[in-house]
């Protein structure tokens, strides 16, 4: 995963060595008391002009690009870098500050919000479909139910075909109890019942389901207005694939402006070469991502790091 960006990144990377090593063999004599330059804005625009390519052809939102070479010019113009130093070092140095800086901006921890909120604690899972929402709901509730976690399942996608049965076969297998109402029901009610049944039965947690009609944008957004105004969610969790580039981005942006979200999980990790999704997402929504998922089995959903995706994009690890 991830191999595009490291690739070009790591390219840049030699070809700022490469320059630099030319420039000091010529400025040695006149630099030689200092032992030091100072970047000017000519040298970080043309390192900057380089480096944006490389984030826009690797999914990165175009805005998202302009926000990150802003703060590596404001950080990097007038810096001074001493005679043998890695130009390459000190870009990439730089780099991961920004990115950090974006992502612990909206870090959360999911299972200490879980654990201190009053019971039941309602989660909303929203996105279009064919995403792996629905797989990522029977994902969150093995790993709740791995830390001692009582979850009951909403089959709150009354409207597509078959997403009422898909899920309940998620629940059977997970041993988890389903709420559910026949095919085209009031996706408000479904929840709801499933809200009631959690707290006669003591249940930690609602895990509900939703549609995801973008063709019927309008329809979809009244319908989940209307969940939240019934059923008041704890967390609206927007879904979908990293490997869908600037079109996650758009939704995860359509979803947070206009139904409001708390945080993202990103499906398919393990098939996407770019890795720019994640950091748009995680800019445009100013929301935290909470998970990524790596692959098709209960298992594979891991939490989200920010030093491991980092390192990820950069190349500094191979997992």
């Amino acid at each position: 995963m991830f191999d595009f960006l490291k690739k070009r990144f790591n390219k840049l990377k030699k070809e700022l060595d490469e320059e630099v090593e030319i420039s000091t063999s010529q400025k040695v004599k006149s630099l030689i008391l200092e032992q030091e330059i100072i970047l000017d804005e000519r040298k970080v625009s043309k390192i900057l002009g380089e480096l944006e390519l490389i984030l826009l052809e690797g999914d990165v939102a175009l805005e998202v690009v302009d926000k990150i070479s802003e703060e590596l010019k404001a950080n990097l113009v007038g810096k001074k870098k001493k005679i043998g130093v890695r130009l390459s070092n000190l870009v990439e140095h730089e780099l991961i500050k920004v990115l950090k800086k974006l992502f612990y901006s909206s870090s959360f921890d999911f299972y200490k919000y879980i654990e201190e909120r009053e019971k039941p604690v309602v989660i909303l899972f929203v996105g279009v479909n064919g995403t792996g929402k629905t797989t990522t709901i029977a994902k969150v509730a093995k790993k709740l139910m791995d830390r001692d976690h009582s979850v009951v399942i909403a089959a709150g996608d009354t409207f597509r075909a078959g997403a009422i049965e898909q899920i309940e076969e998620h629940a059977t297998n997970l041993g988890v109890k389903l709420i559910k109402h026949k095919a085209g029901s009031d996706p408000s009610a479904v929840i709801y019942d499933a809200i009631q049944h959690a707290r006669a039965k003591k249940i930690d947690i609602v895990l509900a389901d939703s549609a995801g009609r973008m063709h019927t944008k309008k329809n979809l957004l009244d319908q989940l207005e209307k969940i939240k105004r019934i059923n008041s969610p704890d967390l609206i969790v927007f879904v979908d694939e990293s490997t869908a580039g600037n079109d996650c981005v758009e939704r995860a942006r359509m979803f947070n402006e206009t139904v409001g979200i708390d945080g993202s999980i990103l499906t398919k990790l393990d098939a996407d070469p770019k890795g720019g999704s994640a950091i748009s997402v995680a800019y445009i929504t100013g929301k935290p991502i909470i998970f990524f998922g790596i692959g098709q089995e209960y298992d594979d959903l891991i939490e989200f790091d920010a030093d491991w995706l980092i390192d990820r994009i950069l190349g500094k690890n191979s997992d």
